[in-house]
């Protein structure tokens, strides 16, 4: 596959979080840092080093590139670690995150779709990973089950799909995403989901 039509394991979460930041990063390139952002670039320092120790028969890796072919996915995992088993190692992927958990499933997607892309590279089943939460300074323990595996090559072939498209999916505004979200000034939910973008465009010639 041409590295060109990989997708970024990060988009997969972002098109869950919300499809049109998804199409904003990705397709248009667009970025915008707040708090949210700042937080967990902050949080994802020491991750970012790539390095491997090991202590206490757990080998850890950090920034470890990431590679699915079949599935056409590539990324980096924060943190990988190797627990000694009879005959091996079992990888056991942790993603950082900053907040707390959330009510809906996009870490759980990215995380999962890190396995995927382990269990291709070593050949090995990856049945656990967790999420580290800044705010609560716990990991979440995260199983990769069949609904799980699912529901992330879905979100896969979803994401495929449009960017293949190469359209930007309307603007809609919900306060509790669209509030949050870094790129709201770039995206102007409020105004695009009161008017078309023609209606906009033309606003923004006479003004």
């Amino acid at each position: 596959m041409d590295d060109d039509a990989l997708i970024p394991i990060s988009a997969l979460q972002h098109y869950l979080y919300c499809p049109r930041q998804c199409a904003l990063i990705h397709l248009e390139q667009q970025w915008a840092e707040n708090r949210h952002t700042a937080e967990g670039r902050l949080l994802h320092q020491k991750a970012d080093a790539p390095q491997a120790e090991r202590r206490k028969g757990v080998r850890t890796v950090t920034a470890m590139p990431l590679l699915d072919l079949d599935l056409g996915i590539t990324g980096k995992a924060d943190v990988v670690e190797f627990h000694a088993e009879p005959g091996g190692e079992r990888a056991f992927p942790v993603e950082y995150k900053r907040g707390r958990p959330k009510g809906h499933r996009a870490d759980e997607v990215q995380l999962c779709a890190q396995a995927l892309c382990l269990e291709a590279m070593l050949g090995q089943q990856v049945n656990a990973g967790a999420l580290f939460y800044g705010r609560t300074r716990r990991r979440k323990e995260v199983i990769f089950d069949e609904g799980l595996r699912t529901l992330t090559r879905d979100v896969i072939g979803r994401t495929r799909a449009m960017l293949d498209s190469r359209i930007t999916p309307p603007a809609t505004y919900e306060p509790r995403r669209c509030d949050a979200c870094s790129l709201i000034d770039l995206c102007q939910p409020k105004l695009l989901s009161r008017t078309s973008v023609s209606g906009w465009l033309k606003a923004q010639l006479e003004a």
